[in-house]
């Protein structure tokens, strides 16, 4: 049959909604935990049916905000109310959407209050380009759409936000810290800058040496009580070796010298607590390396005594990137001046990376490193592995008095340990409370719901208990998208404020007096075994895909993806033909990244071509876009790949305009219905077999291919009365 490829229609909220009730087996694999990346990786993990609650019916009134099916229902009280979003919260506790990629959000990051109003000042980061940045002013009392104003713009991924000690709100760019006054008529007029010329995009080490690229250029900071500014300068790369292959003889240097990455720096401001506005061409103030070894700080919190003796100071470690799903472990340490934590020579508590086995038995301040090294502070906990901690705080307000006291912590990842809002109990100085093994965590959509702390050296550890203020938070298909909380705060009423970059929003969290018992999970959107295998299997009887196949994973994945935090389970015994399949299983087990016959609504696409506000895959694909034309004929080779994934002729079917139009499945059982006058993407699967019939394939959306009450979940029948 001839191929014909149109433009697809994506189905609606009302055909989701008719056929919620489909059962999915659920296959999650996970993604990337790195806060900068997000590129697919691991082993797959597999849940079984009865794990999950099927998705309840969309209302009439429902509509979708940043990819949140919301409705009538709300979360907040007064001219606090949002409409409430559906996500696995704790008992007690609701979460409102304030704004959305609808009132203008392109890559938000942080958020504060400015003191003595009810305004918000929001970092936009508008995606990883250069002077895409915003700062913006969140009024969440005025009506939808009129919510944010723009107060300044061109910045370069301003990230870090924070009220000073004097009142006014710094902002941290690339590679400068401004203040600014909000509420100035004009907030330009304001600016000022108070450190500058730090480590950015192109960063230099303490021997001179310019790094083409910054893999972690990023600010954030904090003050603390005198006013000092502690500042993080994450690590240019993953584990400072270039080549995946290589093992290091001598020691990173980019992370020593007094222009030490993968750091906290500590900037000590004149008597009076302020630090000066710099000019053009002025020296910084005085700085020390408070904590070295620390790959990217995103998250720090002090307790509000510190730096009082025995006081905490934390940080959330974004740990390493290897390829399994469940290895190494994120961080929690306790900060302490002068201390080394480890980065890139261990890992976990006690693991060298291998990289630098034999230099750590070498003679050098770092010898024994991970085990027998004065320098060397382990974590004080570990924190699930890939969930990558971005945001951080100690509760002390009243409106939640089971989190009063309390550390929260916000979990970025995109693997299933991610997506997560947490909190720990603490001591009287801040620390959490480590308890002794097993110690275990939620992961999502996986057999085993929860899993012990394990290191490289011993199957269970001790580490701090956490509870989940949010933990049902992956991706459902015409519910929600999958969690992306970045940095958090809470308010002078103690709301909390989650901000969610990939997603687009602002959330607040509230209570919910109506929530007497923790939400049921929603099932997992993922493909299963069975689909991945007949996809599989569909690209196996297509010469041509088995050609685009075997050069998109010798010039593409083993060129430009392999070390790139996956090795997409390319085993080194396996032959050309089973290596080819390999990929095709990995690429087709990421949840969203391909659409069988869509191409350009998945994000591989979007993120190989380099469009929209994630980070482009690999590093260099503009470069190799513009500048090498035989790269972009791969690319495009992907492309057509997905675009013939999928056996049949794409048809865009509208359908009748009587009240609905019942869906049936191959074996002839209602499965519900689809609104009228619903444009749905199909395609024709055997028509001398079933005539007037179609099949849909958009095998990662749940609700579109059940076989209803079938145990496989793949195909849902259409009866079309026309197509265009």
């Amino acid at each position: 049959m001839k191929r014909k490829l149109i433009n697809f229609t994506l189905p609606s909220l009302a055909i989701l909604a008719a056929v919620a009730s489909l059962p999915t087996a659920c296959k999650q694999m996970p993604m990337s935990s790195s806060e900068s990346s997000g590129e697919p990786r691991g082993q797959g993990l597999t849940a079984s049916q009865d794990q999950v609650q099927p998705v309840p019916r969309a209302t009439a009134s429902a509509r979708k905000l940043s990819g949140y099916a919301v409705n009538d229902e709300t979360c907040g009280e007064g001219s606090l109310k949002f409409p409430k979003v559906k996500v696995g919260m704790r008992a007690g506790f609701c979460t409102g959407i304030v704004a959305s990629s609808q009132d203008g959000l392109k890559f938000p990051r942080s958020i504060v209050q400015i003191p003595n109003s009810k305004l918000y000042v929001v970092a936009d980061m508008g995606g990883w380009g250069e002077n895409l940045g915003r700062v913006l002013l969140l009024d969440p009392q005025a009506s939808e759409g009129k919510r944010i104003r723009v107060l300044l713009k061109t910045l370069d991924a301003p990230h870090g936000l924070q009220v000073g000690p004097d009142g006014k709100v710094y902002v941290g760019e690339i590679d400068r810290v401004f203040r600014f006054d909000p509420l100035h008529a004009q907030p330009e007029t304001t600016v000022e800058t108070i450190l500058q010329n730090l480590p950015g995009r192109e960063p230099v080490t303490s021997a001179g040496t310019k790094l083409e690229k910054n893999a972690h250029p990023l600010k954030y900071f904090v003050f603390d009580s005198s006013g000092r500014l502690f500042l993080n300068v994450g690590a240019p790369t993953d584990n400072c070796i270039s080549s995946p292959s290589k093992s290091e003889t001598t020691s990173c240097a980019p992370g020593e010298g007094p222009q030490a990455m993968a750091s906290v720096w500590v900037f000590t401001p004149p008597s009076n607590g302020i630090f000066p506005e710099l000019k053009k061409g002025d020296k910084n103030p005085p700085h020390v390396i408070y904590a070295s070894g620390l790959r990217n700080s995103m998250a720090l919190a002090m307790h509000p005594r510190f730096p009082e003796p025995g006081f905490a100071f934390l940080q959330g470690e974004n740990a390493r990137d290897l390829p399994d799903a469940m290895k190494p472990n994120e961080e929690l340490n306790a900060l302490e001046e002068g201390r080394h934590y480890g980065w890139p020579y261990c890992y976990d508590l006690d693991s060298p990376s291998p990289e630098y086995a034999n230099f750590l038995k070498s003679k050098s301040k770092f010898q024994s490193m991970c085990s027998g090294n004065a320098l060397y502070k382990a974590p004080f906990s570990l924190l699930p592995p890939h969930s990558a901690p971005l945001g951080m705080f100690y509760y002390n307000a009243d409106r939640f008095p089971e989190l009063k006291n309390h550390l929260v912590v916000s979990l970025h990842g995109y693997r299933p340990t991610g997506s997560r809002l947490i909190s720990f109990a603490v001591d009287e100085k801040g620390f959490p409370k480590v308890e002794e093994p097993p110690v275990l965590y939620g992961v999502s959509c996986a057999p085993e719901k929860r899993r012990p702390y394990q290191t490289e050296s011993a199957s269970q550890v001790a580490a701090a208990p956490f509870e989940e203020l949010i933990g049902d938070w992956h991706k459902v298909n015409g519910v929600r998208p999958q969690g992306a909380p970045t940095n958090i705060s809470f308010d002078s009423e103690g709301a909390i404020w989650i901000v969610e970059d990939k997603n687009q929003t602002i959330l607040r969290v509230d209570r919910d007096p109506s929530s007497k018992k923790k939400a049921e999970a929603l099932a997992c959107d993922a493909r299963g075994e069975e689909q991945i295998h007949e996809l599989l299997t569909f690209i196996g009887k297509d010469k041509k895909n088995r050609e685009r196949l075997t050069r998109i994973r010798t010039q593409f994945v083993e060129k430009h993806c392999m070390g790139c935090h996956s090795d997409f389970d390319l085993k080194p015994e396996l032959s050309p033909g089973q290596r080819d399949l390999t990929v095709a299983r990995f690429m087709l087990s990421q949840d969203g990244w391909i659409y069988p016959g869509d191409p350009e609504s998945g994000r591989l696409h979007r993120r190989t071509w380099g469009k929209g506000s994630e980070k482009v895959m690999p590093a260099n694909g503009l470069e190799l876009i513009k500048n090498d034309p035989s790269y972009r004929a791969l690319l495009e080779d992907l492309d057509a790949f997905v675009s013939t994934m999928v056996p049949g002729e794409r048809k865009r079917i509208k359908l009748q305009t009587s009240p609905s139009l019942k869906l049936r499945n191959r074996k002839d059982a209602n499965c519900g219905s689809i609104a009228a006058e619903t444009v749905v993407v199909v395609v024709d699967g055997k028509p001398k077999d079933k005539p007037g019939f179609a099949r849909i394939y958009r095998p990662a959306d749940r609700f579109l291919n059940g076989e209803c009450k079938d145990s496989d979940g793949y195909y849902v029948s259409v009866k079309y009365l026309a197509a265009p």
